[in-house]
């Protein structure tokens, strides 16, 4: 089965969004929201999230699934607001809880923080499935850039979070908590022994050097052929050094910070103060 993908892409943060169709029917999932989040004045916009919901409403389609690949760390989830507008349930992949673990240390956030996965709807792991109306999807668990990524197969698509990236950009970096540049290479290859006609729609995109256009959409079989990381069949261990060189020269994402702690929450805010005011954490010289 082929769904049809409609792609919103947000520059600030780089991020593809994606609402996934049955092509026989109105039911959807959306995959990857964002939440607008100015760093500077702490303020949220919910402009990227309404242009989806405009779409989902303007076409009379059903929202199953508010699917996240992972827990971003450059971008805010929408999908509690989303879910709020649209209905359809939550989920990520069962994993979480090790992510919600170690950044709930990280950022101190006691024992009220339930670190179970609650939050979501649904904790999908290795060899799950799920329908979006009448259309079956499979799910990868593709760990290495965090403990909890996972790959949506859907028809003859695959929705791959940051594990891949273009082509001529490469792969995603495995230097955050939980993250290993090996583990990664064996992710990849679960994803190259799909299919080569698989149509494959990566998360972020950056223009890689000699690129004009921004660009999501590849498949399997050209980035086995040009993927300039892991095609032409690179060896582990040559990937490997690679990865970790490269991921030591690399600064954190600019959202890292605000990303983990209302993600690891299914996209919610921490709770509210006496008051009703909300705060985020700054923790010195943890990451």
């Amino acid at each position: 089965m082929t769904p049809f993908v409609k792609a919103f892409f947000d520059e600030a943060t780089f991020t593809v969004s994606y609402v996934v169709r049955d092509p026989n029917g109105t039911a959807c999932a959306i995959i990857d929201s964002v939440l607008d989040f100015d760093n500077a004045s702490g303020r949220t916009d919910t402009r990227s999230a309404d242009k989806i919901i405009a779409y989902v409403r303007d076409e009379g389609l059903t929202v199953d699934w508010i699917l996240e690949s992972h827990v971003h760390a450059d971008h805010l989830s929408a999908a509690p607001y989303i879910q709020e507008k649209t209905g359809g349930k939550i989920g990520i992949g069962d994993r979480i809880t090790v992510v919600q673990d170690t950044f709930g240390k990280v950022f101190n956030e006691g024992t009220e923080f339930q670190r179970d996965g609650s939050q979501f709807d649904a904790l999908f792991k290795e060899g799950d499935s799920f329908m979006v109306g009448q259309m079956r999807g499979d799910v990868l668990h593709t760990p290495g850039h965090t403990p909890a990524c996972l790959t949506y197969v859907i028809g003859d698509a695959a929705f791959v979070g940051d594990t891949l990236f273009m082509p001529d950009f490469g792969t995603a970096r495995c230097d955050f908590p939980g993250g290993s540049s090996e583990t990664l290479y064996q992710s990849i290859q679960k994803i190259l022994a799909l299919p080569d006609e698989t149509r494959v729609f990566v998360g972020h995109d950056y223009k890689a050097p000699g690129r004009d256009e921004y660009a999501w959409e590849t498949t399997v079989g050209e980035q086995k052929a040009l993927n300039i990381h892991v095609g032409q069949g690179k060896k582990i261990e040559d990937f490997v050094q690679m990865r970790d060189a490269r991921d030591a020269t690399l600064s954190m994402p600019r959202l890292i910070l605000p990303s983990l702690q209302v993600n690891m929450r299914a996209g919610q805010m921490p709770p509210p103060d006496d008051q009703g005011d909300v705060f985020l954490k700054i923790p010195v010289n943890k990451l």
